[in-house]
């Protein structure tokens, strides 16, 4: 294989930002990771961070969107929602072990990171952009 050559799978999925597309956003990775044993996990992870991202940032607004991407390597599916800010505040990933179990918001990025193997949160001009990677066994599975 030549060194520049890359094995990784990129798609990208850019959504308006109604609730009723945070299905659409699960169905789309569920359709591209079939046959992947992460399948289930990034489903989840992309309805969380989708729906995040409507709730909590102006994508939630009349002209807001979303954006999604899956990215698949012999080692990693990463799972990018890109979310067009406006909020002032940028996600996080809030590792208090007393939240309050009956709230309504605020675990959503703890499931997300006790799923994922790591989560990146990168914030920008445009809005914030929450990675989930989940590693493979090494054996990795073809799309």
């Amino acid at each position: 294989m030549h060194e520049y050559t890359s094995t990784t799978r990129v798609w990208g999925l850019s959504c308006p930002g109604f609730p009723e597309e945070v299905s659409r956003a699960r169905r789309w990775t569920r359709d591209i990771l079939r046959g992947s044993p992460l399948a289930e996990d990034a489903e989840l992870i992309v309805s969380e961070l989708s729906a995040n991202a409507i709730l909590h940032t102006a994508s939630g607004r009349e002209t807001g969107s979303f954006h999604l991407a899956v990215a698949v390597s012999a080692q990693v599916v990463a799972v990018s929602v890109t979310d067009d800010g406006g909020m002032g505040t940028a996600p996080k990933v809030d590792q208090t072990e007393h939240q309050d179990q009956n709230a309504e918001h605020g675990r959503g990025l703890g499931m997300v990171s006790a799923l994922a193997h790591r989560v990146v949160i990168h914030e920008s001009q445009a809005g914030h952009t929450v990675t989930a990677e989940l590693f493979t066994d090494g054996h990795g599975f073809s799309c």
